[in-house]
């Protein structure tokens, strides 16, 4: 008899274990909705093109918790405009391939729930914006919010083929909000951080419409392959981010970086250039769907180059 008691209690012991991992696990489950309203991946670019400004700070790297704070209130920012815009859009997003399985579509959390969790996250990223940033940086936290939902979502989208540049206003913002939470408003750095992802936006955009336009035709969401062809929209991709290149090359002379960012900016800006010119002679979505990736590859490795350089010349 006593040789049984540790094995009961190893029993229990684990019973006890196996239920926490349960509860964690549904805990998590029940989470998971909420976070893919924010859109994740969108929101690491939000982050990964905000962060170096700190660099670039004129009275050097901000204090670490500082700059957690300010990303972190820059990240539920963006998370508050997406999740808003997944609740405007959940009877558009169930007509689509690519959107239908988010989570208001699918079911799996009521509009309320999605209202009220987008709502708060606003509340809370302005007045995690005004803590550490100051007034400027939360007014440009609120107005990015209110941008993305109110003229973005409502306004352009179901009504122009130009909502990629409109919404541009939005999704670029990230830079000057951080500009404006370290110096008190936007300088030379966050407006041309915000200028690079402004002007990389479209042809990014873009492509997406060329391989998903079934998608946006089955939506009713005005797209550029559907109102003025395929042929003039990959034509229109490379002409829109012609201004892109010399702004991605404006850093330089501000002081604002060295040469190792300037040459690597120089061979990717030749690489998504060539790759822009090129789709305007392929039809085939294959193509589209190269551009595309070659278009995350090209911002995320400028930017990596640009916050490499900085932290070589610190």
């Amino acid at each position: 008899m006593l040789l049984g008691v540790p094995e009961v209690r190893y029993r229990a012991a684990g019973r006890e274990v196996s239920r926490e991992v349960s509860m964690a696990r549904s805990t998590l489950d029940s989470l998971q909705p909420y976070l893919e309203l924010m859109k994740p991946r969108v929101l690491l670019l939000v982050l990964f093109t905000g962060l170096p400004v700190f660099a670039m700070s004129s009275g050097g790297w901000p204090p670490p918790l500082v700059a957690a704070s300010i990303l972190l209130g820059i990240t539920l920012a963006g998370g508050a405009a997406n999740t808003l815009n997944c609740y405007l859009e959940r009877d558009r997003d169930a007509l689509m391939e690519r959107t239908r399985k988010r989570p208001l579509p699918s079911a799996r959390i009521g509009p309320r729930a999605a209202l009220a969790f987008g709502l708060g996250l606003s509340v809370v990223a302005t007045a995690l914006l005004y803590a550490v940033g100051g007034g400027v940086a939360a007014s440009l936290g609120a107005a990015t919010i209110l941008f993305y939902v109110f003229v973005y979502t409502l306004l352009a989208k179901p009504r122009t083929i130009w909502s990629a540049i409109i919404g541009g206003f939005a999704g670029a913002a990230s830079p000057l909000i951080a500009d404006a939470a370290v110096h008190g408003h936007p300088g030379a750095a966050g407006w041309l951080l915000f200028g690079i992802v402004f002007f990389w936006q479209p042809p990014h955009v873009w492509a997406i419409t060329l391989y998903r336009r079934s998608d946006y035709d089955r939506a009713g969401i005005p797209v550029p392959p559907s109102r003025v062809g395929e042929d003039r929209t990959r034509r229109r991709m490379f002409w829109s981010a012609l201004p892109l290149w010399p702004t991605t090359l404006a850093l330089q002379p501000l002081g604002l970086v060295g040469g190792l960012y300037t040459a690597s900016a120089l061979l990717l800006d030749l690489w998504f250039a060539a790759e822009l010119w090129r789709i305007r002679r392929r039809p085939e979505p294959s193509a589209a769907r190269r551009v595309f990736a070659v278009s995350l590859a090209y911002l995320g490795l400028l930017f990596a180059a640009m916050f490499l350089d900085r932290l070589l010349l610190a």
